[in-house]
């Protein structure tokens, strides 16, 4: 698990209800060191607030769906969830979002839906012509 967050209250708090639960978590500030540490702790799930300096939420998504070493990384948004984010957030790729505030029950169950989501698909394989190159 990646905890990409600049409210470090906030951080601490999506860790340690994770951790409750059995996940190993690492975080990071904002996009721009999530960027440079996904590659080094190679997460099952990301999640990331949306407002965060260097480098926000959606550009991070992004970039993480854009690298085909990341593309196949399930990517929660963590914030309040406006319209405007929601839309933004499936545009650059998200695959869940939990609203702040949120309560630490569905945290947890969004974070497993998207570990096995991701462990099923890893046993099906990846479609001919993907995840190569």
């Amino acid at each position: 698990m990646l905890v990409v967050d600049d409210n470090k209250v906030i951080r601490q708090l999506i860790k340690v209800n994770l951790e409750l639960e059995g996940f190993e978590v690492v975080t990071a500030s904002d996009g721009a060191e999530c960027l440079d540490v996904v590659h080094e702790v190679a997460p099952d799930v990301i999640t990331l607030d949306v407002v965060m300096p260097r480098l926000d939420g959606f550009g991070a998504a992004a970039q993480l769906k854009a690298d085909p070493r990341t593309r196949h990384l399930p990517v929660a948004i963590v914030s309040a969830c406006t319209q405007h984010e929601v839309e933004n957030g499936i545009e650059a790729g998200v695959d869940a979002f939990i609203a702040k505030p949120f309560e630490p029950a569905e945290l947890v169950q969004v974070v497993r839906r998207l570990v096995e989501r991701r462990d099923r698909e890893g046993r099906e394989g990846a479609p001919a012509g993907r995840g190569r190159g």
